[in-house]
């Protein structure tokens, strides 16, 4: 991706990446959280089990997120739960990259510097334009110089906070607009999240480093957070401000299976990413950056198509079971010390676990549509992008396909995924009007048919995604003869020709109406 970069420039950056590197050795003393014993022993069980130490880092890292909200559960209400937020997020960013951890520091210092300078009205858009713009610089570092590596580095993790400190910044700007203009859109739908004051540095940093989220999200608001550790979405204490001594708004739901099942599934799912992955393998286990991908190999595409398809459509399924293994155990997390509770209605029912549930994993395996995947999968990232891009841009599209793509990275396969995925949206709305008609009395069927429809093309979209590289994405895309673009292009065409389908009784009822 770099060959083409001039020399001249290429040493201007080289320059510039020597400099930031010498910082290390500035930067290395604030490493003090992880204590050597700890690292010599994720060393050794690294040897026993053949797992590399960062992947063992950050399994590890996951899991212990829960003695660690069991812990909190049991802390009072109040500032002890925001140091332990910033201590043990701070901890766990260390135990799985080190020195890098003070990119996320820097991060949240300097948006709280921002926050007490610069006016609301013009941080609803520099804030935004920092933290993006430092993810950005993150993404092309990591490709610059280690490009189709997949190592883990601070980028991950700055992901999530820049999603949450962009919706900081509209949360403050919300406030001060609602006090002139009470029917401001965009504010008013989000007015529930708004930020009259600005947090406290210890409130900030305990929002922005959140043990239990800091490693793969999900990035909620900061209200959300605030309830959870002072407890008032669980307790009335307007009056004594002491939830111990305050009268619960409902009966205090049990966190055990909310806990439970989060974390088996995301056992289960690791299971299924090693099982599947071993079985299965999209890239080259041993050099997956250098060698070959396994199903681009000659070995492999001597093989009959439908073989190949089959190979790579359960290869994917592994692939991805690496996210739902660290967002189900982080929602698991969460809702032990019932930071994924959702808290009371006014008749005192509990609303529910969804706080911290960014992936509803049958909904997402068995969607009848791009739309309906989209909603099942990463919820959190498109409720970001849906309350702070499209409502702020007056539903602009294009506004939030190309945040999102910039959020994920500048890799090739990310923007031949993401420009493909629009031509799959126009032929599931031209079926909807040509094709699901004749199906009014069949409807279990042609969901079934939707949903292995859907899922046969998104599989041969999404190959980009884990490739990441134009050569090979290309290159897979050839290898099954293009047909996940040349069949809905043809449908398109073909498709305005289609006889006009029979109308349905409810359509009958309206006219005779």
């Amino acid at each position: 991706m770099f060959d083409t970069i001039p020399p001249s420039l290429t040493t201007v950056l080289d320059n510039g990446l020597e400099w930031v590197y010498s910082l290390q050795g500035f930067f290395e003393p604030t490493v003090i959280l992880v204590p050597n014993i700890l690292r010599q022993g994720v060393q050794s069980l690294s040897d026993t089990i053949g797992f590399d130490v960062p992947t063992l880092n950050m399994t590890l890292a996951l899991f212990l997120t829960y003695p660690l909200a069991f812990i909190m559960n049991l802390l009072p209400f109040g500032p002890i739960r925001h140091y332990f937020n910033f201590l043990f997020g701070a901890f766990l960013i260390q135990f799985v990259v080190g020195v890098q951890w003070i990119h996320h520091l820097v991060t949240s210092l300097v948006v709280y510097g921002m926050f007490l300078v610069l006016p609301r009205r013009l941080n609803r858009y520099l804030v935004p334009l920092f933290v993006m713009l430092y993810c950005v610089l993150g993404h092309l570092h990591r490709q610059y110089i280690n490009y189709l590596g997949w190592d883990l580095d601070f980028t991950s993790f700055q992901m999530v906070i820049t999603q949450k400190l962009y919706m900081m910044a509209y949360n403050l700007y919300d406030a001060e607009v609602l006090k002139h203009d009470p029917e401001n859109r965009a504010a008013k739908k989000c007015a529930k999240y708004a930020l009259p004051e600005l947090p406290n540095i210890l409130e900030f940093l305990g929002y922005t480093f959140s043990f239990s989220c800091v490693l793969s999200g999900p990035a909620f608001e900061f209200t959300i957070y605030r309830q959870a550790c002072h407890g008032s979405h669980m307790y009335d204490h307007t009056n004594n401000g002491n939830a111990i001594d305050s009268k619960p708004f409902g009966k205090i739901p049990s966190r055990f299976l909310p806990t439970l099942l989060p974390f088996l599934k995301s056992v289960a799912a690791m299971v299924a990413f090693v099982v599947i992955g071993n079985a299965f393998p999209i890239l080259d286990t041993k050099d997956p950056q250098n060698n070959t991908p396994v199903i681009l190999t000659q070995a492999f595409l001597s093989n009959p198509w439908p073989y190949r398809y089959a190979y790579t459509w359960i290869g994917l399924l592994g692939t991805r079971m690496k996210y739902f293994v660290a967002w189900l155990s982080s929602e698991g997390a969460n809702n032990l010390w019932y930071q994924g509770f959702d808290g009371f209605d006014q008749n005192g029912n509990a609303l529910g676990w969804t706080n911290a549930n960014n992936l509803n994993l049958l909904g997402y395996e068995a969607g009848p549509s791009i739309s309906s995947l989209s909603k099942e999968w990463n919820k959190k990232t498109s409720v970001w992008l849906a309350r702070y891009v499209y409502i702020r841009t007056n539903g602009s599209l294009l506004a939030v396909y190309g945040t999102s793509a910039f959020w994920h990275g500048f890799y090739p396969g990310y923007y031949m995924f993401f420009l493909s995925v629009p031509l799959l949206t126009f032929v599931e709305r031209l079926m909807k009007k040509k094709i699901s008609p004749y199906f009014q009395n069949l409807p279990k069927i042609y969901h079934i048919l939707c949903v292995i429809t859907t899922s046969f093309f998104v599989e041969y979209l999404v190959l980009p995604f884990v490739l990441l590289a134009r050569d090979r994405s290309y290159e897979a895309w050839k290898s099954h003869y293009f047909f996940g673009h040349i069949i809905p292009i043809l449908f398109l065409l073909l498709g305005n020709f289609l006889p006009k389908p029979p109308s349905s009784n409810k359509d009958e009822t309206k006219k005779q109406q």
